[in-house]
Parts: structure tokens; C-alpha cells; sequence
């Protein structure tokens, strides 16, 4: 599944194209994805102009000018695709949406799969294909946002200045889970998933399988492991979004083209290979935490 980086990546790669335009067009060409389509989405969307693109945790929000806000998700396998009108004798590469790199995979183009297309005001089509169909798009008025189902009990951001040592203190003090669950725990930090949080914990040189109240003084105030992992995340998330996310299998920028971040991977993925820390000795493993696969350095990790 998509994790932050990759989120806010295509939140990136839609704004320019979406953003202050109008919604002349809406073709819903199947009437569900996870959830059933909203009623009336073509009736509702069409006219709209979209005053904004955002996202919360792995969810992007687009409000519309009457003040609808639809709410999207990428699910396992859905993308964007964008399609900008052909300019006469200019140089049209990309203008189908897709931009040749070397790290391109095939990506779906069976129109089976391009289940929803957005048609605006500047000449562009914004299409969301989803073979597994595991994404969805629902809306609600930005009014009663914050307590939409999807939204209501979404824990902290942790891009900007919000998520430091402290606030990391006060949301893991007195925890005996692992930090691996407590780190994946929506309810507490927003949008962090398996890569990222491996990645993080190897940077700032903590155990997957350490209690997260352990980082966290009796008096709860943040230890220097606190600190450590608070800045951890926010590098390695910055990072992820400069490079353009992580591309593992389905997943695409909205431009077609596939993230870099996979090839400055420390941890995930790694196992039985060396610790990139040139002072460590230890080889990477792999253990299972709630089902899913954790990669950590048994050495400079505690």
C-alpha cells in the first residue's frame, strides 16, 4: 500500500494540474471501487471547481467550491494518470502521462481499470486507474470533516514542526508495545507504514522489538532516543518525497514514472545483507511483528 511519501507525491504531481480548475466533466465507469461510488458523484463534481488539493495522513482531499471535500484513496494498486492537451508544434513527450525512465514498470492500461476520469477546465484528464479496486473515493462537506469516519481518531502529522521529541513522548509514555506497532498505529502518528518506519528505526539506531514507553522518562519527558526518532522520521520522509516516494510493485507517480527512494532502502528489503554502517558488523533480518515483515540490524539497533 502507498505510504506517506507516496501520497503526498501524487498530491504533488495532481496540484498543478488540478488545482483552480474546473470539473467540466466526470465519467464514473463502474459504479463502485471499495465502497460504492458516491451518489450522484458525476452530478455533484461536474461544474466544480477545485479550489485545493491536499492530503491527510495517506488520504487525499480535494475541496471542492461549494464546499465538498472528496476523499480519496489509493488503496494497493490505484494511480492518477494525466493527460495534458497536445500543444502544436511543441515537444509533446508526456502528454499521454507517462514519462519514459529507467525505472518505469508497465503499468495498467486496460480501460477495464481506468475506473474514474476527471475532465478540466485547462484541456487536461486526470484519470484513476485501480485493477485490484481496493481504493476509494467518498465526500463529505469540509464542515464535518474532521469527524468523517475516515478522518475522525487520524493521529498526528508527522511532516513540519509538530512531530518532535516531546510529542513523541507524550504519545508513546507508559506503552509496553513495540515501537514497530506503536510507530503503525494510526491513532498516534499519521500515515507511517512499514518502509518508512523500518527505515527511521534503523536511523536512529532502535530496536523494532523495544517497548515504545522505554524512550520515555518516569516523569514523561523525552529521553535522547525520543529526540533521535523524532528527527529520524521527518529526515527520512523528506527524503522519500524529494526522491519521489518508493515505487514498490503497482504503485506510480501521477506522471507514470516510478520513485527513486527504493535504491536508498538501508534496511527494508535487505535481509542478510551487511549493515550500511560502516562500523557495524551486524547483517540485516528479518522477523515478523502483527503480520508483517520487519527489517532491522540486530547490532547497532537496540
Amino acid at each position: 500500500m502507498p505510504e506517506l511519501p507516496e501520497v503526498e507525491t501524487v498530491r504533488r504531481g495532481l496540484a498543478p494540474v488540478m488545482e483552480g480548475a474546473e470539473v467540466t466533466g466526470l465519467d464514473c465507469r463502474r459504479p463502485d471501487l471499495r465502497f460504492p461510488l458516491p451518489e450522484r458523484f458525476a452530478e455533484r463534481v461536474t461544474g466544480r471547481r477545485i479550489v485545493s488539493l491536499a492530503r491527510r495522513a495517506k488520504y487525499l482531499l480535494a475541496d471542492l467550491d461549494d464546499g465538498a471535500v472528496l476523499i480519496m484513496h489509493l488503496g494497493m494498486s490505484g494511480s492518477f494518470r494525466i493527460a495534458l492537451p497536445a500543444a502544436p508544434s511543441a515537444d509533446t513527450t508526456g502528454a499521454d502521462g507517462e514519462t519514459p525512465g529507467a525505472f518505469q514498470y508497465e503499468r495498467s492500461k486496460n480501460a477495464a481499470h481506468d475506473h474514474v476520469v476527471f475532465t478540466l477546465s485547462n484541456g487536461a484528464t486526470v484519470t484513476y486507474n485501480d485493477p485490484r479496486r481496493f481504493g476509494f473515493m467518498v465526500m463529505t462537506e469540509r464542515a464535518g470533516l474532521a469527524d468523517h469516519p475516515m478522518m475522525r481518531g487520524i493521529g498526528l502529522e508527522p511532516l513540519g514542526n509538530a512531530l518532535t521529541g516531546a510529542a513523541i513522548a507524550a504519545l508513546f509514555q507508559d506503552r509496553r508495545t513495540s515501537l514497530k506497532a506503536a510507530l503503525m498505529d494510526q491513532r498516534l502518528i499519521a500515515g507511517l507504514g512499514n518502509i518508512y518506519v523500518c527505515e527511521a528505526l534503523w536511523r536512529a539506531r532502535l530496536s523494532p522489538m523495544r517497548a515504545a514507553g522505554t524512550i520515555v522518562t518516569k516523569t514523561g519527558r523525552p529521553r535522547a532516543e525520543a529526540e533521535r526518532l523524532a528527527d529520524a522520521i521527518r529526515d527520512v520522509l523528506g527524503e522519500a518525497i524529494e526522491a519521489g516516494g518508493s515505487s514498490l510493485r503497482d504503485y506510480v507517480n501521477a506522471d507514470g514514472e516510478l520513485g527513486y527512494f527504493q535504491h536508498r532502502f538501508a534496511v527494508y528489503d535487505r535481509e542478510g545483507e551487511p549493515c550500511p554502517r560502516l562500523e557495524c558488523a551486524g547483517v540485516i533480518e528479518r522477523v515478523v511483528q502483527s503480520n508483517r515483515s520487519t527489517f532491522f540490524c540486530p547490532v547497532c539497533q537496540r
